[in-house]
């Protein structure tokens, strides 16, 4: 009987075994799409020799998990452009990295899912206490990163060419961007937050204000500057600064390094007025159909080696305590440009520097009103000029033809 039973069993182990091993076959063999939105320039993506931080993911994934994960990249320029493109509706992404106050939002218009921290031990481990924890200062955005993971920081300050600006006089202050010497040759972002937060640093006034008035008078420096304005800009600022088209531009203290290794004629500093304080965190949207997978990415970024990798890459602060005290690191950014790890990690600036926040509907309203008139002014500037040509032009064919006509006939 005992001999029996153990056929039997033996017989449907081995029926089944083929079906175990199909199984198998089957999981590993399909393979799951994890869609990421990023920044541009924002990851280690294998370019000159570099780590690639995706593909590092996937072969990870599959060695861990056995199953195969393959990570659609994409990127956008804009906190503003990422809203826009979710909002719609017509795409669904998996991981996406917004700022601060894009991510306080987002949270308040329910587009983000919470993250599940099992899945990311490596946040509580890695992540430098300012950034994450109990004592976190700067989670003002998402109190207690209910829906964000950090991923890099940094502060906005002035880029200018020494070899262009030879007065001195207002390198330190907001006024440069403001100075006539230097008309046509200014660059400004272009993006309403940003835009507006240099006016506002520079009046002093709240860059979060609730009055009405404090907004209106930061469009009316924003008019003020705009006939010495060569352009509004955002990616196009590293050829037109890296090539000396232009002499002055506001952008973010990490873009540049990468500008000052092709021009090494390029400063940088904060103003002393203060500047904004940003944080660029890694989220999960709601409609995510990959929630786990994007944990376990978002996890991944924090381990050493990609998140030194993606620092060295793009040179911003990271808020990993791996890579902050890396001294390797250090080095490769000092390497760059000496001091170039304190320019990154000041301390002093950081005091000074305060969060964008997200503003109530009103204010959105308001500002986005304001950011259309100053661009649609830039426009019907623009467009009176070329009018203007336009009727010369046609005015002096008429001259010309009348008095061609005229002189044909007398001849007739």
């Amino acid at each position: 009987m005992k001999k029996r039973i153990f056929s039997l069993m033996l017989a449907l182990v081995l029926l089944s075994f083929p079906v175990l091993m199909t199984s198998c076959s089957i999981r590993e063999s399909r393979t799951t799409t994890l869609y990421v939105y990023n920044w541009g320039e924002y990851i280690s993506d294998g370019s000159e020799d570099s780590y690639d931080s995706n593909a590092a993911f996937e072969q990870w994934y599959y060695e861990t998990y056995h199953e195969r994960v393959e990570v659609n990249y994409s990127t956008y320029s804009s906190n503003e452009s990422l809203l826009a493109k979710l909002s719609s509706g017509s795409v669904s992404y998996d991981v996406i990295v917004p700022s601060d106050y894009m991510i306080e939002r987002m949270i308040e218009e329910d587009m983000l899912a919470p993250l599940r921290y099992e899945n990311i031990p490596n946040a509580k481990t890695n992540l430098r206490p300012e950034f994450f924890g109990e004592n976190a200062k700067f989670d003002e955005y998402d109190k207690g990163n209910v829906y964000s993971v950090p991923y890099f920081y940094g502060m906005i300050g002035i880029i200018y060419n020494q070899d262009l600006v030879l007065d001195q006089k207002n390198v330190g202050s907001w006024a440069l961007m403001w100075d006539e010497t230097y008309a046509g040759n200014i660059l400004q972002f272009n993006n309403s937050r940003d835009a507006f937060g240099t006016a506002q640093y520079y009046l002093g006034s709240d860059v979060n204000s609730d009055n009405r008035e404090d907004w209106e008078n930061a469009l009316a420096l924003l008019k003020k500057q705009k006939p010495i304005v060569q352009g509004y800009v955002m990616d196009e600022i590293f050829n037109k600064m890296e090539n000396g088209s232009a002499a002055i531009a506001a952008y973010y203290a990490g873009d540049f390094l990468a500008m000052y290794e092709n021009n090494d004629a390029l400063e940088f500093f904060y103003p002393k007025e203060g500047t904004n304080l940003y944080v660029d965190a890694m989220c999960i949207p709601k409609d995510s159909e990959n929630k786990l997978i994007a944990e376990r990415y978002i996890n991944f970024m924090l381990e050493e080696e990609p998140a030194v990798a993606n620092a060295e890459y793009t040179y911003y602060a990271s808020p990993n305590r791996l890579v902050y005290e890396n001294e390797e690191y250090r080095a490769y950014l000092d390497d760059i440009k000496e001091g170039a790890f304190d320019t990154m990690y000041d301390p002093e600036s950081m005091k000074t520097a305060s969060f964008y926040r997200n503003l109530e509907d009103d204010k959105l309203v308001l500002l986005n009103s304001l950011w259309e008139d100053l661009k649609s002014d830039i426009s019907i500037s623009s467009g009176i000029y070329v009018i203007c040509a336009i009727i010369l032009i046609l005015l002096l064919g008429s001259f010309i033809f009348f008095a061609l006509r005229k002189r044909y006939r007398n001849n007739y």
